[in-house]
């Protein structure tokens, strides 16, 4: 169930009505969550290859890229601007 090492504090507590001759005993418990190093290496590879910039001809892509987005953001702005008018 839970190793030695995951069990954190416990605490018993004589003095609480339970209307038994047992005491309450609290227990804190703290698990970790593993991933493997392949699917963390994997994940930061894909999401953010900061490497590619250097390329000129990929930072010209991602250049033109985003400022695209920009202007579609921009059209948004104005158009939500006139229907509130």
């Amino acid at each position: 169930m839970y190793s030695k090492s995951s069990i954190l504090d416990v605490r018993s507590f004589r003095e609480a009505d339970t209307d038994t001759d047992h005491y309450l005993v609290v227990a804190k418990v703290g698990e970790r969550l593993a991933l493997s190093k392949e699917a963390t290496q994997k994940f930061d590879v894909d999401r953010f290859n900061l490497r590619k910039l250097s390329d000129l001809e990929d930072k010209k892509q991602y250049q033109i890229k985003i400022s695209k987005m920009f202007a579609a953001f921009e059209k948004l702005n104005v158009s939500e601007d006139t229907i509130k008018a």
